[in-house]
């Protein structure tokens, strides 16, 4: 009578995946290729997320448009961080394409933040054109912008 093995039946590391065989740990092999990156992120605290905040930036903001984004800027009653939101209608593809318009746009957003005034609430509304186009032209349009917005008081 032959002996089945099942995989799952085996202890946890017990495959012959190449961390498993070469000695390494997870956080060993994951430290080598992620190099740290302080200061270069976009956290919650700098992203509005809420619908009140976003509502308040429709209701009182004013628009800015360019060829790859609608941007609508409000002032903030406090004078600190200024936040971004982002919002993707489905109109312009399916999850995967609007996950990537958001991933352009956020990267864009986040090596142009240190540009924009303090105090100022920001939704941007992209566009299909984003995907087209290249990015130091999206960046010089993010740039423009945040420079506009700067301005309204």
């Amino acid at each position: 009578m032959a002996v089945r093995c099942f995989r799952a039946g085996a202890p946890k590391g017990a495959g012959s995946s190449r961390l498993a065989t070469s000695g390494l740990s997870v956080t060993e092999s994951n430290s080598r290729s992620a190099p740290e990156r302080s200061g270069q992120s976009f956290p919650k605290a700098v992203r509005l997320l809420k619908t009140p905040d976003f509502q308040r930036v429709y209701d009182h903001g004013k628009k800015v448009s360019g060829p790859f984004f609608l941007a609508i800027c409000a002032l903030r009653a406090e004078s600190v961080l200024p936040r971004i939101g982002f919002t993707v209608p489905r109109r312009l593809g399916n999850s995967v394409i609007r996950n990537r318009i958001r991933r352009r746009m956020r990267e864009a957003v986040r090596l142009e933040y240190a540009t924009l005034a303090s105090g100022r609430d920001l939704v941007i509304h992209p566009r299909t054109s984003v995907l087209q186009a290249p990015f130091l032209e999206l960046r010089r349009e993010v740039e423009r912008v945040f420079a506009k917005c700067g301005t309204f008081s």
